[in-house]
């Protein structure tokens, strides 16, 4: 993408603040209501959410994506992820960019032809129904796309069922922990596991105190880190995120 000026950044920022915070999420289905947010942010997508997305790098470097692997981003939005793997990404077969927002996905296609990814392809399709075939697939991400997803146990479910015996899942998100969570697992004060639900949620964005047990449940854990990180504008704000990577 083309270098931006410092005033052009800001003016996005503003933008994407304003979609955050006051603008009214519209639509009857969850892929119009998903365009109806990140539609008119899409521009200044990247650059707002690097800054407030964490652990999505520290994510990919630890995954393994195999030599003739198949690799599918859920909810993979702009399709950044694919820059993050760098080198590794021309020695897959089949990467698979899944997304239900049309503009977000304009902003995939517009990277693969940049880059002239050959094995990069970018779809318009559900998290919970999204096939191909069954026990194939060799890592599976869901990069802050989880707490958006409505049905998110469906989600899991059909990762689980394309995955491979012994691939790999790999989640990078925010959360809230249960309010006695299980031991050696962080546990969150009343103000975290009450505000931050509540702030995210009016942009449909669900943190849930479920998501890491039923993520341990489904799949072998090979890691666990629970994290805060930064947000924009707010330095002395710090949200939870974790990284969980799991084996079918």
């Amino acid at each position: 993408m083309p270098p931006t000026s410092t005033a052009t950044n800001v003016f996005r920022d503003l933008k994407t603040l304003f979609h955050l915070t006051l603008s009214r999420v519209r639509g009857r289905s969850h892929s119009e209501r998903l365009e109806s947010f990140y539609g008119p942010q899409a521009a200044g997508y990247d650059s707002f959410r690097s800054r407030l997305l964490h652990g999505r790098q520290e994510l990919i470097d630890t995954l393994g994506f195999p030599d003739q692997g198949t690799w599918i981003d859920i909810g993979a939005g702009t399709g950044e992820n694919a820059e993050r793997v760098g080198p590794r990404l021309k020695n897959l077969k089949q990467v698979y960019q899944v997304d239900l927002c049309p503009s977000l996905l304009k902003v995939a296609q517009q990277r693969v032809a940049q880059h002239c990814w050959q094995n990069v392809q970018p779809v318009h399709a559900d998290a919970t129904t999204f096939a191909c075939e069954p026990a194939t697939v060799d890592v599976i991400t869901f990069s802050y796309s989880l707490t958006m997803i409505p049905d998110w146990f469906a989600a899991i479910e059909n990762a689980w069922q394309l995955l491979k015996p012994g691939g790999t899942i790999g989640v990078v998100d925010f959360y809230v922990a249960r309010k006695y969570p299980a031991p050696g697992r962080t546990q969150h004060g009343w103000g975290t596991r009450t505000l931050w639900p509540l702030w995210f949620a009016g942009d449909n964005v669900n943190l849930n105190p479920d998501h890491i047990p039923y993520l341990q449940r489904c799949f072998e854990q090979v890691e666990l880190q629970e994290k805060t990180g930064s947000v924009p504008y707010l330095p002395l704000v710090q949200v939870p995120y974790y990284v969980f990577i799991g084996r079918k």
